[in-house]
């Protein structure tokens, strides 16, 4: 089964583009397309889409206020957002309305392909910029809680409720590695990931090929037993292994 897709964004020529590309994609299907967030909550709820692929800025009613709505009619549906804009107010909103994938619209054709495959599996896919926006904001202790959340919950688990697919039965934070696990190459890679930066800019600061900075995500990951980049990111700076 093609994993459903609909397209919400102000921009004709920008729904005409994703939905040119995207139906190159044999795993893919654009089943609908919205000009604002009302008829993307109406599209979504006669459609029934797997993901939601939708700007920020919209007119009637703006991307935030739509997934904040979506993800509570539809929590099965996976809403990426694409925008052009990787600021702290953009950003934090978003995660805190509950988008599984943050992307600006530089992202390379391809790219976006498979961070909607990725995103429709249950991972999260960030933007460098916007996983830099978050990570000051969880370093700096200045993530608040919504009036959704209790109270008295942790920092770190708010953001594994609002960001992580839930844990898979009996695998608890305690079953993820330490600092001590990782060599000294991937606590640097580790730490340049929750800055924020992309696999070719800790190729450049690194002096090393993007292929190497790949190879290190990828063993980190493994030996942290994380999903992702973003699952790492968040991990170190909730740890205190960066700052």
């Amino acid at each position: 089964m093609p994993i459903t897709i609909l397209l919400a964004d102000d921009h004709a020529m920008v729904r005409r583009g994703l939905h040119v590309f995207l139906t190159t994609q044999q795993d893919m299907e654009v089943v609908g397309e919205a000009s604002n967030g009302q008829e993307a909550l109406a599209q979504a709820e006669a459609l029934k889409p797997d993901v939601v692929l939708m700007d920020l800025h919209m007119p009637v009613m703006d991307g935030i206020e739509t997934a904040r709505r979506l993800r509570t009619l539809m929590p099965e549906t996976r809403i990426i957002v694409l925008t052009s804009f990787s600021d702290q107010d953009h950003v934090v909103p978003a995660v805190r309305a509950g988008v599984k994938g943050y992307l600006l619209k530089d992202i390379e054709p391809e790219d976006l392909a498979v961070a909607i495959r990725n995103v429709h599996a249950g991972q999260v896919e960030l933007h460098p910029a916007a996983a830099g926006q978050l990570m000051h904001v969880m370093a700096s202790s200045d993530w608040s809680m919504n009036e959704q959340q209790p109270q008295h919950l942790p920092t770190d688990r708010l953001v594994d409720s609002q960001l992580q697919e839930p844990k898979q039965a009996g695998k608890s934070t305690e079953a993820f590695g330490g600092l001590d696990m990782l060599t000294r190459r991937e606590q640097e890679v580790l730490g340049l990931i929750a800055q924020g930066l992309s696999n070719k800019e800790i190729a450049t600061q690194l002096v090393i090929t993007e292929k190497t900075v790949k190879t290190h995500v990828s063993h980190l990951l493994d030996k942290l037993g994380l999903a992702d980049r973003t699952q790492a990111a968040l991990h170190a700076v909730r740890n205190g292994w960066v700052v």
